[in-house]
C-alpha cells in the first residue's frame, strides 16, 4: 500500500521461432502493430489518449519464444488500464495505417543497421551458426514488405488462446477483484486453433570460417562464436565459471588482462554464453582494435583459448570466479516485479523447481577439472568462426594462415 503502483506482465508462448522464415522481421512488426493498432472497440488514438491521461506505460514485445505485454500504472487507474490491455490481447485490430507506420520504422532500422559494425558482426555470426533457421534469419526491406495484416491476424488467431496465457501482477491491488475482472474479460473466448508452438530443429552448423565484412573504418570489430548451450545442459554451471575466468569477469578475466591491461590492444574484450531457453544459444567472444593490430589480437585470444583448455585454472582464479558469481546473484532480486517475471519465465520454460535455491551451491561446486572439461568442449579455436568487420584487405592474407576458409559476408539492405 505504501507504493500505489501496479505492474502487470502477460506472457503468451508464441515468438520468433514460430514466424515463417520468409517473413523475417515479423516478430517486431507484430508486437508494434498489436500495441499501436487499436482494438475492436477502441481506435489507436483513443487508446493512446486514455493511457496518457492515466500516465500508464503499456508495451508489447516479442522475443524468441514468447510475446509479452507489460503494463505499469497508478493503482487508482489500474482497472481501466487493465481493460485496455485485455482488449489488445483479445481483440487487436492491427490498423493498416499503424501497421504501415511500424513497417516503415522497421525498414528504416534495417537501413541503419549496417552503420553499426557490431550489428553486422552478430548478424553474420547468427547466419553462420543457425543457417536457414528462424534463429539465423534477419529482416530485410523485402521480407518486411511481404508481411501483411492477414499474416498478423493469422498469427494471433493461431497462438493467442486463454488456456496458454500467463499473468503476473505485483503492487497495490485486490487479488479477488482482479480474478473477477480476468474471468469477465476472458469469458467466452473460445480458441480458433489448437496450434501449439513447436521448435524447429536446428540444422547443422556451417563449418567454422573467417568471415570478412568489408567496411572502411579505422578499427575492426572482432567476434568469435559458436553454438553454446541451453538451460538443460549439464555443463551450464561449469561453463559460467569458465567464462568468468576467460572473458566474462571484466578486469578479473584473462582476456581483459592480456589484451587490454598487458598489451593495450583494445579498450574492451569480453566473452559470454547466451544461454538458450529451449535451443542452444551462441557463445561469443568480442573485441575492437586498430586495423593494424587485428592479427595480433586474434592470435592473443586464440592463445588464451588454447591455454584455458590445456592448463588447469589456478585455485585463486577459481575461487574468485565462484565467489563473484555467487555474490552477484543477489542483484537479480532487487525489484518485486522483476522477481515475479523471473519466476514466470522459470515456470514457463520448465526450469527445475530448485533452480534458484540451488544456483549458488551448483556454482560453488564447480572445480578446476570441470572448467578444463568445458574449456575443451567450447574453446577449440578451429571450431569457432571468426567475424571481422573492417578493412579486411589489410589483414585477410595473414589470417588465412589460421587454417580456416575465408569468406566474404554480404550486407543486405
Amino acid at each position: 500500500d505504501e507504493l500505489p503502483l501496479v505492474e502487470l506482465t502477460l506472457m503468451v508462448p508464441a515468438g520468433e521461432i514460430s514466424m515463417p522464415t520468409d517473413r523475417a522481421g515479423m516478430a517486431e512488426l507484430f508486437a508494434a502493430a498489436l500495441r499501436t493498432g487499436g482494438t475492436r472497440n477502441l481506435t489507436p488514438e483513443q487508446i493512446d489518449t486514455r493511457l496518457e491521461q492515466m500516465a500508464a506505460s503499456l508495451s508489447v514485445s516479442t522475443s524468441t519464444y514468447v510475446t509479452q505485454l507489460n503494463l505499469s500504472v497508478h493503482a487508482e487507474s489500474f482497472e481501466p488500464a487493465l481493460e485496455i490491455a485485455l482488449q489488445l490481447l483479445r481483440y487487436p485490430e492491427f490498423s493498416t495505417e499503424r501497421l504501415e507506420i511500424a513497417r516503415q520504422q522497421q525498414i528504416e532500422a534495417v537501413r541503419r543497421r549496417n552503420d553499426r559494425p557490431s550489428s553486422i558482426a552478430h548478424r553474420a555470426l547468427s547466419e553462420t551458426l543457425y543457417d536457414g533457421h528462424p534463429l539465423g534469419v534477419s529482416a530485410t526491406a523485402e521480407s518486411l514488405g511481404q508481411i501483411s495484416r492477414d499474416d498478423l491476424v493469422r498469427f494471433h488467431r493461431e497462438y493467442f488462446r486463454p488456456e496458454v496465457l500467463s499473468f503476473g501482477v505485483s503492487g497495490d491491488f485486490d487479488p479477488e477483484r482482479l480474478r473477477t475482472k480476468l474471468d469477465e474479460a476472458l469469458a467466452g473466448w473460445l480458441p480458433d486453433s489448437t496450434r501449439i508452438q513447436e521448435l524447429v530443429a536446428l540444422p547443422e552448423s556451417l563449418p567454422a570460417a573467417i568471415i570478412l565484412a568489408e567496411k572502411a573504418l579505422p578499427q575492426t570489430t572482432i567476434v568469435f562464436g559458436r553454438r553454446g548451450l541451453d538451460k538443460d545442459d549439464p555443463d551450464l554451471y561449469a561453463a559460467r565459471v569458465m567464462n568468468y575466468i576467460l572473458g566474462g569477469g571484466g578486469f578479473n578475466s584473462r582476456l581483459m588482462r592480456e589484451v587490454r591491461s598487458n598489451r593495450g590492444l583494445a579498450y574492451s574484450v569480453y566473452s559470454y554464453f547466451q544461454v538458450g531457453r529451449m535451443l542452444p544459444g551462441p557463445f561469443i567472444i568480442g573485441a575492437e582494435t586498430r586495423n593494424e593490430k587485428v592479427q595480433e589480437v586474434v592470435e592473443v585470444i586464440r592463445r588464451e583459448l588454447a591455454r584455458m583448455a590445456l592448463d588447469p585454472v589456478s585455485p585463486q582464479e577459481l575461487m574468485l570466479a565462484r565467489e563473484s558469481l555467487v555474490n552477484s546473484f543477489v542483484f537479480a532480486f532487487t525489484e518485486t516485479h522483476d522477481m515475479l517475471t523471473q519466476q514466470m519465465r522459470l515456470d514457463h520454460f520448465g526450469y527445475p523447481e530448485d533452480y534458484l535455491r540451488g544456483y549458488r551451491d551448483r556454482i560453488a561446486a564447480v572445480n578446476a577439472a570441470d572448467v578444463s572439461r568445458v574449456a575443451r568442449r567450447f574453446l577449440d579455436p578451429q571450431q569457432l568462426s571468426l567475424i571481422l568487420v573492417g578493412e579486411g584487405q589489410s589483414y585477410a592474407g595473414a589470417l588465412s594462415e589460421l587454417g580456416l576458409p575465408v569468406v566474404n559476408f554480404e550486407q543486405p539492405r
